[in-house]
């Protein structure tokens, strides 16, 4: 009959616990609180600001201008600019479906400001933008047939 104790030679194996705080995300690394405690602290703190966010411009078109040595000093590079005809097409198309320079921004998620840049000629054509606007007006902007219908295949 048992006793409540067990026979032979007992042992017991401890394994040692480690409590370890848990990495910060990023996203909490960034908020204001955290960055002002670190400044408060005369940590080193690194803010980095993204060189095109929020704008038109594309990296790859300045990797460009080198490419073609131009001496600035005597001859500056021309820009391209957005066609007349492509600028009439998406100005027509828009009006046609009866939206707004805004509406159409929202439709292809850019800022109205691009919008506006595309219509007055003002932007640097990018395919992306001109790809999303194709799409969402249904006429062609890029190549032969600008102001074209598009296939009902969405192609070129």
């Amino acid at each position: 009959m048992p006793t409540g104790r067990l026979s032979g030679n007992i042992t017991q194996d401890w394994e040692p616990v480690v409590l370890r705080r848990t990495k910060p995300k990023a996203a909490d690394l960034k908020s204001a609180k955290v960055v002002n405690q670190a400044l408060r602290s005369g940590a080193a703190v690194e803010t980095v600001r993204k060189s095109a966010a929020g704008t038109n411009k594309h990296p790859s078109a300045a990797a460009v201008a080198p490419a073609r040595k131009l001496d600035e000093t005597t001859e500056p590079a021309a820009v391209e600019r957005v066609a007349l005809e492509v600028r009439a097409a998406i100005q027509k198309a828009r009006v046609a479906k009866g939206w707004s320079q805004a509406e159409l921004a929202k439709r292809i998620s850019e800022r109205a400001q691009v919008v506006q840049e595309y219509e007055s000629g003002k932007a640097a054509p990018a395919q992306a933008v001109l790809t999303k606007m194709e799409r969402a007006l249904e006429v062609k902007l890029r190549g032969k047939g600008v102001g074209a219908p598009l296939a009902a295949g969405g192609g070129k």
